[in-house]
């Protein structure tokens, strides 16, 4: 048996484990202030709920992965949160969950797709969604969370802001069939990626005249003030012109400018979307994709349940994996703060990593009785910032050197003063 991973699935070692647990809590800590509430969904589903009309589509059914269980009963893994966020409102509304209900799920989710660079089988969402508010108001506090969630993790982004009712509404204005406005904001989604003459190539197959490309490609140049100014009077236009100018209304009035960009083409793809639609870039542009991305769908669970009711809803997926990349950049932290090295002094070792454990020092042991050379080149490669060594010296004299590894210097301080030590760490970190 060769022992190897399954194509497309990884092992997260503790390097880039804590990372990732740090992102996550600064995230969910994020999330609760705003009133967003822990939700676990089950990995295991019945294969017809995933594969439901109002689901994911036919694509994504190719890729989810199915079993049988002992009943004969046909399952599948999750391949997004989606679809479980949507059973819980369909279960659980006006029972145990009151409407409006805004929840946060962090998870593992299963696509058995084609695997390339940023694209896994197995990987983590972390989606934020409300469900039960229409309008821009609660897009607007969301936006506001989604751009304090990326400071708090010292990352500084930008946010693409859009409607489709708008872009559909420019399609149509432009004279462009109706009916191929879906496959026309398939392409023009990628215009950033592949430019105008990219678009245009992927487009020839529909037939559609360069005239009226022209006048598309020439609305997508405004700005949000010039809509006003715009001779539309198609239905999608104007809801999607007072939408959108409600949300930047909003923008203006929090002062979050700075990081709102109108971008009158974009719209995420898929076809879910009803309204507005955001996508969060790196300001540095260290990465070119999106880490980060929502908007509104208020369809999706409304047509999921079915049962006669509105259930509007609007959500941001958070892209752990390329926040997490970006982060692995600009940090060196380690993983440990100290290490301690006895000299035939376990018990005492032990007493004095309590203490200093007691106040949030990440302690550990050397054990296998290596050399104090072995056990300091250990600390070296590991970029553990402090050694102790403990011996019987140290003991009777009530006094040990803390060495600083990075700058070669060591302090003497009472063993007993563990404050001392937890003070120097803490101010060095």
């Amino acid at each position: 048996m060769k022992i190897m991973n399954v194509k497309g699935t990884v092992d997260s070692l503790p390097s880039k484990e804590i990372i990732r647990r740090k992102v996550v809590n600064t995230l969910t800590d994020t999330f609760e202030k705003y009133g967003y509430l822990p939700l676990d969904t089950s990995i295991l589903c019945y294969y017809d709920l995933l594969a439901s009309k109002y689901s994911g589509g036919s694509e994504i059914l190719k890729e989810v992965y199915t079993l049988k269980d002992q009943g004969d009963r046909t399952l599948g893994l999750r391949y997004d949160l989606t679809v479980p966020f949507s059973k819980v409102i369909s279960m659980n509304a006006g029972k145990t969950i009151n409407l409006p209900f805004k929840r946060y799920e962090i998870g593992k989710v299963f696509r058995d797709g084609p695997v390339k660079t940023g694209r896994a089988r197995e990987f983590y969402q972390c989606d934020v969604d409300v469900c039960g508010i229409e309008g821009s108001f609660i897009e607007a506090e969301m936006l506001m969370m989604t751009i304090e969630c990326y400071k708090k993790l010292g990352i500084e982004v930008y946010v693409e802001i859009n409607n489709r009712k708008l872009l559909e509404g420019f399609i149509i204005s432009s004279g462009i069939d109706k009916e191929l406005t879906s496959k026309v904001i398939l392409s023009v989604d990628k215009l950033a990626k592949i430019g105008e003459d990219g678009v245009r190539e992927e487009l020839k197959e529909y037939n559609i005249a360069s005239k009226k490309l022209d006048n598309l490609f020439s609305l997508f140049k405004c700005n949000i003030n010039e809509l006003d100014n715009m001779n539309i009077d198609n239905e999608e236009f104007i809801e999607g012109k007072s939408e959108i100018k409600e949300l930047f209304s909003y923008i203006d009035y929090l002062n979050l400018n700075e990081y709102a960009r109108f971008t009158p083409y974009l719209a995420r793809g898929l076809e879910i979307y009803t309204g507005t639609v955001w996508e969060v870039f790196d300001k540095k542009q260290r990465l070119t994709c999106a880490i980060g991305g929502g908007g509104r769908y208020d369809k999706i669970i409304t047509n999921f349940i079915d049962d006669g009711n509105k259930y509007p809803a609007v959500g941001i997926s958070f892209g752990l994996v390329p926040i997490c990349e970006l982060l692995e950049e600009s940090t060196s932290d380690s993983l440990y703060d100290l290490l301690i090295i006895p000299m035939d002094t376990n018990k005492e070792s032990l007493l004095l990593a309590s203490k200093l454990r007691n106040n949030g020092i990440k302690v550990i042991i050397e054990m296998n009785k290596r050399k104090v050379k072995k056990a300091l080149e250990s600390a070296n490669k590991n970029s553990i910032p402090y050694v102790i060594i403990l011996g019987q010296n140290e003991i009777d004299t009530n006094t040990i050197e803390l060495k600083d590894m990075n700058n070669s210097k060591s302090i003497k301080i009472n063993l007993d003063n563990t404050n001392e030590i937890v003070d120097i760490i803490k101010n060095k970190h």
